[in-house]
């Protein structure tokens, strides 16, 4: 675990910098600065409406009696993809907006659903039925 943090802290920033560096020589500073903030707006803007369509989704599912689990998955995946779009840079940018963008997140959604079972399989997460 704390490798993996160790190495998200080196290399997105650097990954992140060396983007900004890429785009700036190429558009100028002031519009690489204008295009970060219209990302982070737009994130925001897209979480608030793919969260509705999925909260929507699994209020449906509840109610006809089934569980949410997919729609519970894809809430996960416009969140996170939500909090990396409203973080500045164009690496976080395009995998956030490929896990809030509908067509893209089913990717996402099987990697998070391997990653539970795995977990689960190790004994890592215990799931606890009334």
């Amino acid at each position: 675990m704390w490798k993996w943090l160790l190495i998200v802290i080196i290399i997105v920033p650097t990954a992140e910098i060396y983007g900004f560096n890429l785009v700036a020589s190429r558009i100028g500073g002031g519009n690489t600065f204008l295009l970060t903030l219209v990302t982070s707006v737009m994130g925001m803007l897209i979480m608030r409406f793919e969260g509705r369509k999925v909260l929507e989704d699994s209020r449906a599912r509840m109610n006809s009696g089934q569980i949410p689990g997919r729609s519970l998955v894809d809430g996960l995946c416009v969140f996170i993809g939500g909090i990396l779009l409203i973080i500045p840079g164009f690496l976080t940018d395009i995998i956030g907006f490929t896990m809030a963008f509908p067509l893209t997140r089913p990717f996402y959604r099987i990697l998070i659903l391997k990653w539970l079972e795995r977990k689960i399989k190790k004994g890592n997460i215990t799931i606890h039925r009334r």
